[in-house]
């Protein structure tokens, strides 16, 4: 019986692995944030407020329902950005780097896990990948650690000044929203300031745009070529940025609250930051929630698209977004095939985009659903938190501290959701799939 047990246990699905091991990791996370040690006031945090913030935290989103500036001691803040590192490379990463470090043999089992883990089509050098992914994550966060440590050194104390520079890189590359200046401020202070904002405002992207782009950008000299992903990648999140920038300059142009009160290069500095960071980032340098309802409907579309594959962020993916926008043009044109830069794409790739998009629609209307059943807000402000915590941006309209219990499990459930992504969590949820034997005759029904 033990060893059956055993058995069963080792011939686990990789996703199933994946979504134990993440939830493993938060509730250990949330543990150790409950304790006397963690926090400021030296009594024990809520383990349930523990929990919410340990999962926003491996699951890199940066909603918060404490204020982590002034909740945490310094060893809390330390773990929940260990929390962040792992949430954002991968536990699975993180193995597999202290494995090759003790020159252990990655099995088979592990490279499948992998390659769930960085959502490959492929196993074909996997474990190259994560040599890249480590060695690019640490040259990033330590440049960003640098930037920010020399310009911090003119507001504070250079011993502090260093520890929020390597703090905020870290979590701003992985897309983890959470700041260290208190009173749920983040970056508001420096909202014209260019250094800082080029600064966040890189490690954001280069975090979002996932390993495989920037592997491919850095080794561009050798096959002078980009590969299709990452020219649709690169291209869907210039247009999107653009577009972003545009509307949150034209929406709150006049808005005495956001951009109104601010210089000409300060409106221009805080619209293109307010693009940047719904790419799941979480940062911000103006009041969300003083936003026109307009402009706050268009960042949950934002959001809901998120960053690319195999990247520290969540949302549908910039590459789903794509193929969606090339399955509309295709149908539009009357062409059979969706074409992205002279190369057609396989009809899976296209059923894939529509089941991710439609089980993140409907998670995210049901989570809304819920909120509005628990929580006395405005709709669109708990749309705004759902599609928040499902696209593990970490942006809100100040209402999270506020949610109920139940909002608060809604909420930590999405957020885990969205950092595993739909599809991997129904494959670890249900049943085994049966290999099909037979194939039904085919129908046809009228579309629209």
């Amino acid at each position: 019986m033990e060893k059956e047990k055993r058995r069963k246990l080792f011939n686990w699905s990789p996703p199933r692995i994946l979504v134990t091991g993440f939830a493993l990791i938060i509730l250990l996370g949330g543990l150790l944030l409950s304790l006397p040690i963690a926090n400021a006031d030296g009594q024990y945090l809520r383990y349930l407020d523990a929990v919410f913030t340990a999962a926003s935290g491996t699951c890199v989103t940066g909603l918060a329902v404490v204020d982590i500036g002034t909740q945490f001691t310094t060893f809390g803040q330390i773990v929940l950005l260990t929390l962040i590192q792992i949430g954002g490379l991968g536990f699975m990463t993180m193995a597999t780097l202290i494995s090759l470090v003790l020159r252990k043999r990655i099995s088979l089992k592990e490279r499948l896990i992998l390659q769930e883990a960085m959502n490959q089509s492929s196993m074909e050098g996997i474990v190259r990948l994560i040599r890249k992914v480590f060695i690019y994550s640490i040259a990033i966060e330590a440049s960003g650690a640098v930037l920010f440590t020399s310009r911090f050194a003119f507001d504070m104390p250079l011993g502090k000044a260093i520890y929020f520079g390597i703090w905020h890189a870290i979590a701003l590359f992985n897309n983890a929203g959470f700041d260290l200046f208190g009173q749920y401020r983040s970056l508001s202070m420096y909202v014209g300031d260019p250094f800082v904002n080029l600064t966040a405002m890189s490690l954001i992207i280069l975090g979002g745009l996932g390993f495989i782009v920037l592997s491919d950008l850095l080794e561009f000299r050798k096959p002078r070529r980009l590969s299709l992903h990452s020219k649709v990648v690169l291209s869907t999140t210039g247009v999107l940025l653009a577009v972003g920038a545009a509307v949150v300059y034209l929406f709150e142009f006049s808005n005495s609250r956001t951009l109104g009160t601010l210089d000409w290069d300060s409106k221009i500095w805080a619209s293109i930051f307010q693009s940047v960071t719904p790419r799941t980032a979480g940062a911000h340098t103006i009041d969300i929630g003083s936003m026109q309802h307009s402009t706050i409907f268009f960042m949950v579309i934002l959001m809901f698209v998120g960053a690319s594959p195999g990247s520290t962020g969540g949302g549908i993916k910039t590459t789903t977004f794509a193929t969606l926008v090339g399955a509309v043009m295709a149908m539009i044109r009357g062409k059979q095939d969706i074409v992205l830069f002279k190369h057609r794409l396989a009809r899976e790739r296209i059923s894939k985009a529509l089941t991710i998009t439609l089980i993140s629609l409907l998670l995210v209307i049901t989570v809304t659903m819920l909120l509005s059943a628990t929580e006395d807000r405005e709709f669109l402000r708990l749309l705004f938190e759902a599609t928040s915590a499902f696209g593990n941006v970490g942006l809100s309209t100040g209402i999270t501290p506020t949610l109920s219990d139940f909002g608060k499990i809604v909420i930590s459930f999405t957020m885990f959701a969205g950092r595993l992504g739909p599809l991997t969590l129904a494959y670890a949820l249900g049943p085994p799939a049966d290999k099909e034997l037979y194939r039904h005759p085919e129908g046809k029904i009228i579309i629209g």
